[in-house]
């Protein structure tokens, strides 16, 4: 949920995991999948978008301004001049594992079930939250990088009392 999220990002703040904190936010706030993520460079923050080439296919991500402006922040704080922004001590990209093992250590101080914490289940916040507000699937399934809307409708999904429920509000 959008409040696990919250709790998430809080406690990765409280830990000093500035890296962590920073990741967290980018997965959530671009949509991206999480073997993306070296695709967020310090050049694209100047571009304001990121070209991926991902799964076979090339699309264009657009950074949101709060976003570029947090991993600005961040980049003064580790140093960071060029290439990918999230890296290993080693300065390798991090990749899913790294991402996966970490999020999976907050989550008994967050208080949020170790079950549900996968990155891939930002990408699902992201694409639940762009569409409540914005209801157009098309646009998120091209933001996405889906050729078939019918992926992107699983994405916004709710739990069919949930969204039964909203509906008789």
């Amino acid at each position: 949920t959008r409040e696990e999220y919250w709790r998430l990002v809080d406690q990765a703040r409280k830990d000093g995991n500035t890296r962590l904190y920073y990741m967290l936010q980018t997965l959530a706030g671009s949509g991206i999948r999480v073997g993306e993520l070296p695709f967020i460079t310090v050049e694209a923050l100047g571009q304001k978008t990121v070209s991926v080439n991902f799964k076979g296919k090339l699309r264009q991500i657009l950074l949101p301004p709060s976003l570029v402006e947090q991993l600005e922040e961040y980049c003064r704080m580790a140093g960071r001049r060029a290439g990918s922004i999230f890296v290993t001590r080693t300065g390798r990209p991090v990749d899913r594992r790294n991402i996966w093992k970490e999020m999976k250590g907050l989550c008994r101080k967050a208080g949020v079930d170790q079950a549900k914490v996968f990155p891939h289940n930002l990408r699902h916040l992201f694409a639940r939250s762009y569409y409540e507000k914005e209801k157009d699937i098309v646009r998120l399934a091209d933001y996405l990088g889906h050729s078939n809307v019918e992926t992107t409708r699983r994405y916004t999904m709710t739990g069919r009392m949930d969204a039964c429920r909203q509906q008789l509000e």
